[in-house]
């Protein structure tokens, strides 16, 4: 429903390109600004660096946040989103994690801010942080503020900060052109509190209760990312239901599934290294700056890769798969947004919803971007400094041994168990190849050893169809990175090679059972988790689906969510058949400031609401979300375009049902259901479904794995 106008027909350039600038013009920062986090650990000079790039840097993409927030159907606003009057309950409402040495911004703070309320620092700037480069720190970990080059004297005189806060008719504007640009490092999702050293209050963290790459936990995207939208709305709805601590990656650069995934840790890089896959790259994935060494190959070149996101998609490299989540968030969106509508929805003037991808293109990055290549730069740096991260382990948590048991026998029992029924997949120490001895027999020894949890990425990175895995395949069947689309340079050819998974079954039990194929070209597949650390990490599963969510970060917190997503882990029948419904009556809208002339007519004035919308619906309380945002709009062929016209078709005919006869907008969905089924990109509605390895063993030795499963 969304996206941004067309683009030029010559090769699109970034800003610092344009400007003349080079990589030389944005000089890593050298001073350790962030000692204290991480757990005060020392680090080398390039180990610094790379702290300071992933903390820190932005790439760039301060344009694609501005442009968004003018271009973006009035959804997306990172400068309203700082608005410091809500820095005493960022975490709590947010999830986001204020930075320390800022306090909230009052009325008489404004004045030097356009009338924006803007944290206000009480600690010196840390040194060597040049703003031209890093912009300047808001108070929130993650977002850096930039002056707006394009906020000239015109601009000034239309800027009305009161009006920016509260009224829609102004901050939907397109024109109105804000004083500031937002830049997101990714920081932004990763830093969050220290399992072993959380705060004593989330809302006012130290900077000793930090760490850079633990992942947030706790951030409720939707909030964060789109404030202005509101409650009576569908895209309110589907962000509403987004568990917190997960990102839809694939939401900007949509693959038109609502798809969140957990915002991960990283762990023992070395061990996930040496454990990956030769793979083939071929194409524009050659282009990709690599780690290691390559083999030419007829076509292309070999890599040894690990598999990165949750489908393994990522698989050119831990280089590759960095740079590519800087251009994600935002980076050379000069050209990313050339290639690909970046959020859910029509092209503008158009009267189909044409949404076929392209590639984003490596080389000309490489050749246009100076962000690009200053990134490149920094991938060296930033592999060194999470080379430096191993786990966090409870019994080393203030309080932490408290929580696992004293028995001996009971943890030996809970590691045997682990041994016969998860280190297959959870672990990246594996019996050597060509090795005679029984595979349960070598991990009964191996994992009893004292050093098992050592150098141990607690995951094989094997691939694995999601239909033996059983979990929510949304992710697994995200489209992003299969051939000819906008991440195509960034997955191998091993990866858009795969064997289709077959037919996944769906939704038993639910008036919403339904079996379909799995499309080929790579998808269908997910990779084990690692476990590091698994006891600070819950909710499970690769949604954040499974256990309660207790937005409690201290060690009894964690525990808690840990414990109740570990009984409904075990125990299946304990889980609650999770469907994200909409909570209330609601219409998919959209401000007639950003529709084409052909659809303003159909924009109404309704009372207490400011400006004209086009209101699609009602779509009644408790309807599925997914059932209506995982609408596939594109189509490949004449039958794919006949069921789209028939479902719009159908679609129409019962909200005019709805409102000219007054039909019950329950009844009239459900004569829609197969049809939305059949027309779904991903018909899997129950969140909390699958892997249900291990859930027959008899109760003593789940219980006791349980015990393990905390000390990893």
């Amino acid at each position: 429903m969304l996206a941004f106008g067309g683009c030029k027909k010559n090769e699109p350039s970034d800003d610092a390109k344009a400007a003349g600038k080079t990589t030389a013009d944005f000089p890593q920062i050298t001073a350790d600004v962030f000692k204290p986090m991480d757990g005060g650990i020392e680090l080398a000079p390039e180990e610094i660096m790379g702290r300071n790039t992933w903390n820190l840097w932005t790439g760039g993409n301060q344009y694609f946040w501005d442009r968004i927030a003018r271009q973006g159907y009035g959804l997306i606003d990172l400068l309203k989103m700082l608005d410091s009057r809500n820095r005493g309950s960022r975490h709590a409402n947010l999830g986001l994690v204020n930075e320390p040495g800022f306090r909230q911004a009052g009325d008489e703070d404004t004045k030097d801010s356009y009338g924006l309320y803007l944290d206000k620092r009480v600690e010196p700037e840390p040194p060597g942080v040049d703003p031209n480069v890093y912009g300047y720190s808001t108070g929130v970990l993650g977002f850096r503020l930039f002056p707006n080059p394009d906020f000239d004297d015109n601009a000034k005189k239309k800027w009305d900060a009161k009006r920016f806060y509260d009224d829609p008719d102004y901050y939907n504007d397109p024109s109105v052109i804000r004083p500031y640009r937002v830049g997101v490092s990714c920081g932004a999702c990763h830093i969050s509190y220290h399992p072993l050293h959380p705060p004593e209050d989330p809302e006012n963290p130290k900077w000793e209760n930090l760490a850079s790459v633990i992942g947030n936990q706790y951030i409720r995207e939707g909030a964060v990312f789109a404030p202005n939208v509101k409650s009576g709305r569908f895209f309110w709805e589907m962000l509403h239901a987004q568990p917190p601590g997960t990102s839809d990656t694939s939401r900007i650069a949509t693959d038109h599934i609502n798809n969140p995934g957990a915002i991960n840790a990283i762990f023992n890089l070395d061990a996930r290294l040496s454990i990956g896959s030769e793979e083939k790259i071929s194409g524009g994935g050659v282009d990709t700056p690599y780690e290691g060494q390559v083999t030419k190959i007829v076509g292309g070149e070999t890599r040894k890769v690990p598999h990165i996101l949750k489908d393994g998609a990522d698989s050119v490299g831990a280089f590759g798969a960095t740079i590519r989540v800087y251009v994600n968030i935002g980076m050379f969106s000069q050209q990313w947004v050339s290639v690909q509508d970046p959020l859910i929805g029509l092209k503008p003037q158009s009267f189909v919803p044409l949404t076929f991808q392209k590639p984003f293109s490596v080389a000309k990055a490489q050749q246009n971007s100076v962000y690009w290549m200053a990134t490149q730069e920094r991938l060296e740096n930033i592999k060194q400094f999470f080379r430096r991260l191993g786990p966090m382990h409870l019994e080393d948590a203030p309080g932490g041994a408290d929580y696992i048991t004293k028995d001996e026998s009971v943890m030996n029992r809970g590691k045997t168990v682990f041994a016969e029924s998860c280190a297959s997949c959870h672990s990246s120490k594996q019996p050597p190849q060509g090795s005679t001895v029984d595979e349960k027999e070598w991990f009964r020894q191996e994992v009893l050893k004292p050093d098992f949890r050592d150098n141990n990425f607690l995951s094989n990175e094997v691939r694995y169809p999601v239909t033996d895995i059983k979990t929510n395949s949304a992710r697994a069947l995200g489209t992003n990175a299969v051939r000819g689309h906008v991440w195509d340079n960034f997955s191998s050819e091993t990866y858009k090679d795969l064997k289709p998974v077959g037919v996944i079954e769906c939704n038993k039990g639910t008036p919403y059972a339904f079996a379909f194929n799995a499309p080929d070209g790579g998808v269908g597949y997910y990779r084990p988790p690692s476990l590091i650390s698994i006891w600070s990490s819950a909710p499970f599963f690769h949604n954040n689906a499974l256990g309660k969510f207790t937005n409690d970060p201290s060690v009894n917190g964690r525990m808690d969510a840990f414990n109740d997503a570990a009984e409904k882990l075990m125990w299946p029948e304990k889980r609650e058949g999770t469907i994200w419904r909409t909570s209330q009556e609601c219409y998919v809208t959209l401000s007639e400031a950003y529709l084409p002339d052909l659809l303003k007519p159909l924009c109404q004035q309704k009372p207490g609401v400011r400006g004209k919308w086009l209101y699609i619906g009602p779509i009644p309380a408790g309807t599925p979300i997914n059932l209506v945002a995982n609408i596939n709009p594109e189509f490949r062929n004449l039958k794919d375009l006949s069921h789209l016209r028939k479902l719009v078709h159908d679609f129409n005919l019962a909200f005019w049902n709805i409102k000219a006869n007054g039909a019950d907008a329950t009844t009239e969905l459900k004569r829609l259901v197969p049809d939305l089924l059949a027309a779904s990109k991903c018909p899997d509605l129950v969140e909390d479904r699958g892997h249900y390895f291990g859930t027959s063993l008899p109760d003593d030795d789940k219980r006791a794995l349980i015990e393990f499963l905390k000390t990893l």
